[in-house]
């Protein structure tokens, strides 16, 4: 059977798209050293990156922009998000496995695991890559939109990022449906 792991990244910051991936891992091309994007390093996440994408026998992005969030708020972005990653999948998903206590409906059988993406290949494959393409898409918003920080906090509220905010004011890619955006948004 080919079983999916999906994980997604980027709930808790106040800027950039939630980003999530699908991986469905090859049982003869084993990967070394998969757990929690966030338990390695980000050298180790980037060799794993690689290996994962050359390894997998498929794997896939979805991701919810700015304005969907704030549409929709961000459980929902995250769903449509990991429901997005499964449907990119050149090979097709039969099951699919969540890191969560939730799952949306991917039109095939699907199970949450609540931190699944330190017991499960599949989901830890998927972290890995939701949390660099997220990552270096903040690293590079750092060059559009220099002042805030985003290559260190990666849009996370860090008291840096609060600050900038405060003296820098939004940029397109921040959501304004967080509590402290919509604050600055009423003190403008």
């Amino acid at each position: 059977m080919l079983v999916a792991g999906v994980d997604e990244v980027g709930r808790g910051p106040l800027a950039g798209a939630v980003v999530a991936a699908a991986v469905i891992l090859d049982p003869n091309n084993p990967i070394e050293g998969l757990t929690d994007s966030k338990k390695l390093t980000e050298k180790k996440r980037d060799l794993l990156f690689d290996e994962i994408k050359q390894k997998a026998l498929s794997w896939a992005i979805g991701r919810a922009e700015v304005e969907e969030i704030d549409e929709i708020n961000i459980l929902q972005a995250s769903f449509v998000a990991m429901q997005r990653a499964v449907a990119e999948l050149p090979i097709k998903a039969e099951h699919v496995l969540v890191d969560g206590n939730k799952s949306p409906d991917f039109g095939v059988p699907s199970e949450a695991i609540v931190k699944g993406d330190l017991t499960e290949p599949a989901i830890s494959a998927a972290s890995i890559i939701a949390k660099v393409t997220r990552d270096r898409e903040m690293v590079a918003f750092e060059k559009i939109y220099p002042g805030y920080g985003f290559a260190k906090h990666k849009g996370y509220p860090t008291k840096q990022h609060r600050e900038a905010l405060l003296e820098l004011g939004l940029t397109p890619i921040h959501r304004k449906s967080y509590a402290p955006v919509q604050k600055l948004l009423a003190l403008a």
